[in-house]
């Protein structure tokens, strides 16, 4: 199975995903990845670690457009997938940080759950991996 990603034409800042069983895309199944707008604004692009894988699988959310929101990256919050400050327990030593993100419109997104995904906070099917499915029981 291949992953394809393409630039959406008709919106600018979303990504589309392709899972293709074969080389070709074109009879790929598109889903599309949402794009965090404040990405550029702040410093956890910066952290190339991943958390603890929390689940296998992501979790759908209502965002509302003009909130800005905390994803727990490293894995530890007790309200996955936003991040409640356990990061901060100093006895826990952790060095993550939550990835704050906004999204364009009001709706129902996909988070990322296992921590794994290269479009923090939004799930790309990262977690479909052997290694992955296998590390959750």
């Amino acid at each position: 199975m291949s992953i394809i990603l393409k630039r959406s034409l008709r919106t600018p800042g979303l990504l589309k995903v392709c899972y293709s069983s074969s080389s070709q895309s074109g009879d790929a199944t598109a889903k599309t990845i949402p794009k965090n707008l404040v990405e550029d604004k702040q410093t956890a692009v910066l952290q190339k670690e991943n958390g603890v894988i929390f689940d296998k699988r992501p979790f759908k959310i209502h965002l509302d457009k003009d909130k800005t929101y905390s994803w727990c990256l490293c894995g530890k919050s007790k309200s996955q997938p936003i991040c409640d400050g356990t990061h901060k327990n100093e006895f826990l030593k952790i060095k993550l940080r939550p990835i704050r993100f906004k999204v364009e419109k009001s709706g129902d997104y996909w988070l990322c759950n296992c921590k794994q995904t290269s479009h923090r906070p939004f799930c790309d099917g990262t977690h479909k991996q052997p290694e992955i499915q296998a590390a959750v029981k």
